[in-house]
């Protein structure tokens, strides 16, 4: 995994760039339908000011982060996000832009004071700070995509999406977990090309499952944000092929995902 000051660094230009995207949006504009049905722009933005802010608490407070998991997990994380975004979209789009860089420079500022070797709290497990920010990152890539695609802008990628395809191939299972599936008990090859040309490998060379195509269709597969009719990305072998129907790099329910050709890409 890569390390925790360059996973930081890319997830800081990532969320950069999606916050020039909305920045100059008008007030109506912020009231935008994306594909996640019923979300708007401003769901999206207060979603990701919310997950910034409690990877925040569990990186410098995580008594206070102890608490809120403890509410969590006696409402179920989807009702705890949605009574989270009651907070946030009453706000004036100004405001709300405020709260978002506010919420996101504290949760990168605390994750890189963590010291080397210490676990962050987090609503299963501890995880170091790397891959929580590997997560955020993940969050990012989903819901900016919604972004992007409610305001029919592509957006640019780069090589720093390495750390959200590494995340995905060590959360292979969770799309077996949310289904109720037993994961296999092989491993599989992948071997995903990032857009500079380089190629990022991960799993045994001879492995007879085997997932290959684009850094970017990947990322697009395992958050869900196109089907994989739609996408670059192939298998070999039938586990493998299983898995592009069901991938998926967050835990809890699948959602409905997008249909085949949806988006005119």
């Amino acid at each position: 995994m890569t390390d925790t000051t360059n996973v930081l660094a890319g997830l800081e230009a990532e969320a950069a760039a999606l916050d020039a995207l909305v920045a100059g949006l008008t007030e109506a504009e912020w009231d935008t339908p994306t594909p996640a049905p019923g979300w708007t722009v401003r769901h999206q933005i207060a979603h990701l000011a919310f997950i910034f802010r409690i990877a925040g608490l569990a990186a410098a407070q995580p008594d206070v982060f102890g608490a809120l998991a403890k509410q969590t997990e006696a409402v179920g994380f989807d009702a705890a996000v949605n009574a989270a975004l009651a907070d946030y979209l009453g706000d004036p789009a100004e405001v709300l832009l405020t709260r978002w860089r506010a919420e996101r420079d504290a949760g990168l500022k605390a994750l890189a004071a963590v010291p080397a070797g210490q676990l962050v709290p987090w609503l299963v497990n501890p995880l170091p700070p790397a891959v929580l920010a590997c997560a955020g990152m993940m969050e990012v890539f989903a819901h900016g995509q919604d972004v992007h695609d409610a305001l029919g802008v592509r957006p640019v990628r780069t090589d720093r999406l390495g750390p959200l395809v590494g995340f995905a191939v060590r959360v292979r299972d969770f799309g077996y977990e949310a289904r109720g599936l037993t994961p296999p008990g092989v491993e599989f090859r992948f071997e995903i090309t990032a857009p500079s040309g380089a190629v990022w490998t991960f799993g045994p060379d001879d492995a007879t499952e085997r997932v290959t195509g684009s850094a970017e269709d990947f990322c697009l597969l395992v958050t869900r944000r196109r089907h994989r009719d739609d996408l670059d990305v192939r298998a070999a072998g039938e586990l493998a092929g299983h898995w592009l129907d069901i991938a998926q790099a967050y835990r809890g329910p699948a959602g409905e995902g997008r249909r085949p050709g949806q988006f005119a890409d």
